[in-house]
């Protein structure tokens, strides 16, 4: 297949540290999911759809660990998008509709913290912006791709992609575990990560961030680990 090959993570349960995430290579869109699919790529309806405010900042998971899905290797590392040409691949692959909306609604430059899931360790492990905004996911059509959807059409093409150039690696590994203790505090305090949708919302590899969300996981690369 060709290169580059953005392989994001896909359907969400528990990961392996028990908190958050299982993936399977295709996310599992559902019922739910499916009353959005035709829905408005617009900010104001897809954060209506998740009962958030706008936002310019996300998170996107992807796994850092080899793994095969109908023989194809779905590993992509902060460390992969790295070592691409300018530092960017598109971000293909996200098979839930609600997700698809979230990357229909980012804008060039806008930041995201790119997220290792699906491993020993998943937490965020640095930051990359988008440089291409959303369009038609080539890999919904290729029927060798564990991503292929036969019943997307090229004149009508369901599922959507957007380009992300890394920025910078975090000053230190933010674990989920981490983020679940800030998260559990802030729940009764009133914090910034009271409603972060990694936990409210732990399915989508694709995920908003509020700006006060963004800027409170900034801050702790300042600190200690808790």
């Amino acid at each position: 297949m060709p290169r580059p090959r953005k392989r994001p993570a896909g359907a969400a349960g528990p990961e392996k540290n028990g908190q958050s995430e299982k993936h399977t290579k295709f996310e599992n869109s559902g019922e739910a999911s499916a009353k959005v699919e035709n829905s408005s790529p617009q900010k104001t309806s897809v954060f209506k759809n998740c009962g958030r405010n706008l936002s310019n900042y996300w998170l996107m998971k992807s796994e850092p660990e080899s793994r095969l899905d109908k023989g194809v290797d779905v590993k992509f590392s902060i460390e992969d998008l790295k070592a691409q040409p300018l530092q960017t691949a598109c971000w293909d692959g996200v098979r839930n509709y609600q997700a698809r909306n979230f990357l229909r609604a980012m804008k060039l430059e806008e930041e995201a913290f790119f997220y290792h899931s699906n491993c020993k360790e998943p937490g965020i492990v640095g930051l990359m912006k988008i440089v291409k905004e959303a369009y038609p996911d080539h890999t919904q059509f290729e029927k060798n791709s564990p991503h292929y959807d036969p019943s997307s059409k090229e004149d009508n093409p369901k599922w959507s992609m957007v380009d992300v150039q890394f920025v910078r690696m975090m000053k230190r590994f933010i674990s989920l575990a981490e983020l679940k203790t800030c998260h559990q505090s802030h729940k009764a305090t009133g914090g910034p990560l009271k409603d972060m949708a990694l936990f409210t919302r732990q399915r989508l590899s694709v995920q908003p961030l509020t700006q006060e969300e963004f800027d409170f996981i900034l801050s702790l690369e300042e600190k200690e680990p808790s």
